[in-house]
């Protein structure tokens, strides 16, 4: 086809696509966003939804105001969050009861329902505008860019935001070495976890000979406290299969494959849809916008085994087989699904593919430091007062994300530790919180980018039972295939529960150590090969912990049960029964406004009457200690 031909087929193609009967967020209409991702979904957004629209329907403004349930706001653990555009009103915490009343003070009235606002937790002060609210001051969100505003189960939607336009650019241009060239040089890497130069990626797949070949999408994610992949494609879906198009137009694939943990359901369910919507308009199939381009995918439900987003294991579940990782070479752009060269790239990765061929590869590359070019998302969780989704520039420092958008820590604790890169990242201490967040300095510092999951810990937490809980987790998601790993992260759990236990002995720090290395040089996959990290950077780290627990037989969080000896401290004890209430064994006696007894023979050491007690009255340590923060030297 002519490139004069083609430009016009390209042009009427994507014209034709956007619906003029269909109502599109850029008229002016005034809106009412509700946060539908899951966690918002969870904490009542169904019931917030059907109010607002029984409210405008009273009110007679249904035709006035349109009211849009959008992908996550990032803020999760506000939710329900609601926006009212365009004046930028932020209400989190909403209920069907606080509706009306919003309604009529910033609808009706132009006004704010101001004890619904959101309050700061350092200043106490109230802030309107979700521009205006810390969490969302230090954040720049481009591959979030449209997951509070658009309603993700409608293309119209997307198009009305210039969804598809880089897809007609790539085609229009007709030139696929030149795509893989731009984003070679936008500086973009893979964000699933290795960092590896997507470009590069590209080429090796274009390069590869073949006349079938497949473009996949890893949407399996499963690292605990992480929800950055599910999140935008719950919020835009349409982003990332715009992303996977223009991928498979650049190394020459005409199918592609979406990979995604069962779970997700809203997920799937969004993405269904996306997929029927765009073959509906033309824009995936054959003949992808009047050119003669073709190209489609299929979704593949996972079983939520973790190894699987290894991505020979994730092919190897695609073809109906076990998820087991392979070795490599060949690799999958030579030797993929199938048998056929494949590229895989995770979410996060293709949902950036549009912005940068729609503004180019330098804009991309200014964003980020010279290695790690354009933004990231994290999912903030943990011992935080901020938690949510948070997206940075690349180089942003630990403490800017963890103290500026999170927070800092919550009332009466101290920050301890962050570990990044979920269960196979490491433990980082308060030392390193300057650090730029990028793959060579995380690395450095013996942690990982990952997929983007940070979790904050305080005081409270025991590095020791923290190392071993992801540990635990990697040993049991193991899938068995080599020795190294089967074996070895089965054996370093073992140590760590002998340690937790009070059973162990310095020199098992050095076999540790000697094991974790032996783990990582000899597993097959990346499962295996970066599984020992919690433990290897604990130790580095946080080495007078494990050495307290081996020595002392002390545990400075009161978490490991076999080192907590729990007493009631006559002296400050009310009386109050909370602890009397929450004991599971009837351990705790006592008669209401007099000093209870503590039974240890009947005490199991859950730490539940440690956590209710509202004057210090319990002491939890195997040195009784007298005071919770306070230990002695």
């Amino acid at each position: 086809m002519r490139a004069a031909t083609l430009v016009r087929h390209v042009d009427e193609a994507l014209a034709k696509a956007r619906d003029p009967r269909a109502y599109i967020t850029d008229d002016g209409k005034a809106e009412i966003r509700i946060c539908a991702g899951t966690a918002c979904h969870s904490s009542g957004r169904p019931a917030v939804t059907a109010a607002f629209k029984e409210e405008l329907a009273t009110r007679a403004l249904v035709d006035t105001i349109r009211v849009v349930e959008t992908g996550c706001h990032g803020f999760c653990e506000q939710g329900p969050i609601v926006v009212l555009w365009p004046s930028g009103l932020f209400y989190p915490h909403v209920r069907p009861e606080d509706v009306a009343g919003i309604v009529e003070a910033s609808i009706v009235n132009d006004g704010v329902l101001q004890k619904r606002l959101y309050k700061d937790p350092e200043t106490k002060q109230r802030i309107a505008h979700e521009k205006e609210i810390p969490f969302y001051i230090g954040q720049r969100r481009r591959v979030l860019a449209l997951n509070g505003k658009i309603d993700p189960y409608s293309i119209d939607d997307y198009l009305a935001h210039g969804g598809y336009t880089a897809l007609a650019k790539v085609l229009t241009d007709n030139d696929p070495a030149g795509v893989v060239e731009e984003i070679r040089r936008s500086g973009l890497r893979g964000r699933g976890g290795a960092g590896f130069s997507t470009g590069t990626k590209w080429y090796f797949a274009r390069s590869s000979h073949g006349e079938v070949k497949y473009v996949v999408c890893n949407a399996d994610e499963g690292d605990p406290g992480a929800f950055m992949d599910r999140s935008v494609l719950e919020g835009n879906p349409h982003v990332v299969l715009e992303g996977m198009m223009i991928a498979a137009f650049a190394i020459g694939a005409s199918e592609g494959y979406v990979y995604v943990r069962h779970e997700y359901q809203f997920a799937v369910d969004r993405l269904r849809k996306a997929l029927a919507q765009a073959r509906e308009r033309g824009i995936f199939g054959d003949g992808v916008l009047g050119s003669e381009f073709s190209f489609d995918v299929r979704i593949t439900e996972g079983a939520g085994a973790f190894v699987c987003g290894e991505e020979t294991a994730l092919m190897a579940s695609i073809e109906g087989r076990r998820g087991m990782p392979r070795t490599r070479p060949p690799y999958p752009a030579v030797e993929g699904l199938f048998g056929k060269p494949t590229n895989i790239n995770n979410v996060e990765t293709y949902a950036n593919v549009p912005w940068i061929i729609n503004h180019g590869a330098d804009a991309f590359a200014a964003e980020g430091t010279p290695t790690s070019a354009g933004t990231k998302i994290f999912s903030l969780t943990g011992k935080v007062a901020n938690s949510g989704l948070v997206e940075v520039p690349m180089g942003a420092s630990l403490r800017h994300v963890i103290f500026e958008i999170g927070g800092g820590m919550l009332p009466g604790h101290h920050f301890k530790a962050v570990q990044l890169g979920g269960p196979s990242g490491g433990c980082l201490p308060e030392s390193l919180l300057d650090e730029p967040i990028d793959f060579e300095s995380l690395a450095a510092a013996g942690s990982m980018m990952g997929s983007g999951g940070m979790v904050v810990v305080d005081d409270s937490t025991c590095m020791v039972d923290f190392a071993r809980f992801f540990l635990t987790f990697t040993a049991e998601e193991s899938c068995g295939k080599c020795a190294p790993c089967r074996v070895g992260t089965g054996h370093l759990v073992s140590i760590l529960d002998a340690i937790c236990a009070g059973k162990g002995e310095l020199a098992d720090l050095d076999r540790l150590e000697r094991l974790a290395r032996v783990v990582k040089s000899g597993s097959l996959c990346g499962l295996g090969q970066t599984a020992p990290n919690p433990v290897l950077s604990s130790l580095r780290y946080f080495r007078d912990e494990f050495e307290e627990h081996i020595v002392q037989k002390r545990c400075r969080a009161v978490v490991c049960r076999d080192l907590v000896v729990y007493r009631i401290i006559p002296g400050k004890c009310t009386g109050c029964q909370r602890c009397v209430q929450v004991c599971p064994t009837e351990a705790i006696t006592g008669p209401r406004a007099d000093a209870h007894n503590l039974d240890p023979d009947k005490c199991i050491k859950c730490g539940s009457c440690y956590e209710v007690c509202r004057f210090d009255a319990i002491a939890g340590d195997a040195i009784l200690i007298e005071s919770r923060g306070q230990h002695a030297d």
